[in-house]
């Protein structure tokens, strides 16, 4: 019993110590993130709504961008007929939330961190340019673009630092229950049987973590990372839970249209062109 405590404690106090460690480079970019969707988010709008066909193009690049809104806003604008639904499943594919800040908290390579956004937006880019072709965007004048998301997930009525406190709690929270998890596991399993779990396969790796994926909430996107960094889940596996990961922009997207239908569609796209992607990808041998 007394070797069972010891243990448990050694587990705990090594997953403090590594999650406190991740702290300040939490913090310093989501400040820096707050900062860019805060000083960026309206032109960035404004300038995908004028995009036109090349709005999948534009719409990648804009999801590229590490904010949290952005999804949410593109959701808004589809719902008002503003961007078209390859601009919308470009930004969805596209955007990256909670795993920049974890890969720059975790020190991984430059290249690796670009090298993941690059392949998110072309997934984006060229989904959404072929969704436009075979499902062209019907005109409408009206903008019905709604602030959702700002009271709600960004606290950004308090503020960018507020804002970036809240989110490096609230993600650190997260963080420290999933690394403990991992923790349990690999003590109690074994490095050598975690690395043969689902996740870690080629073709059921990719659909499991698709299914993560759609989880409107940023821990999904905290899991899918925290495993791959742990060895628990290959490169196809992340990437297709990571671009069918759209953050908050689905849940709203289901708040504000009304066409069930519609919504459904998105989300099976969305779901298909990840996972497709992340069987693909899953090919390519990746070292963070």
């Amino acid at each position: 019993m007394h070797e069972l405590l010891h243990e448990g404690f050694h587990l705990l106090e090594h997953t403090l110590l590594d999650t406190i460690n991740l702290i300040p480079f939490l913090f310093v970019t989501y400040l820096l993130m707050e900062y860019l969707e805060h000083k960026a988010g309206d032109h960035t709008s404004n300038f995908v709504k004028k995009a036109g066909r090349l709005g999948p193009v534009f719409g990648a690049l804009a999801g590229g961008v590490p904010q949290c809104g952005f999804s949410a806003a593109a959701a808004n604008l589809f719902t008002g007929r503003v961007i078209s639904m390859g601009t919308l499943i470009a930004i969805f594919l596209s955007t990256s939330d909670e795993m920049l800040p974890i890969l720059i908290s975790e020190k991984a390579k430059v290249s690796t961190i670009f090298a993941f956004v690059g392949i998110k937006m072309a997934v984006g880019m060229i989904a959404g340019l072929i969704i436009d072709l075979v499902l062209p965007a019907k005109a409408d004048d009206h903008d019905h673009i709604h602030e959702m998301c700002e009271e709600e997930h960004c606290h950004c009525e308090k503020g960018i630092f507020v804002s970036a406190v809240t989110h490096t709690l609230h993600i650190t929270f997260f963080i420290l229950l999933i690394t403990l998890a991992l923790n349990v596991v690999m003590h109690t399993v074994g490095e050598e049987a975690l690395g043969n779990l689902v996740l870690n396969r080629p073709v059921l790796g990719p659909i499991v973590a698709g299914v993560v994926g759609l989880i409107p909430n940023c821990a999904s996107s905290v899991v899918l990372t925290q495993l791959f960094l742990n060895g628990a889940m290959g490169f196809g596996g992340l990437m297709a839970g990571l671009l069918v990961n759209a953050g908050i922009g689905v849940l709203v997207l289901f708040r504000v249209n009304h066409d069930m239908k519609e919504n459904f569609k998105v989300l099976g796209l969305l779901y298909g062109i990840g996972v497709v992607a992340g069987m693909l990808l899953g090919l390519i041998p990746v070292t963070v």
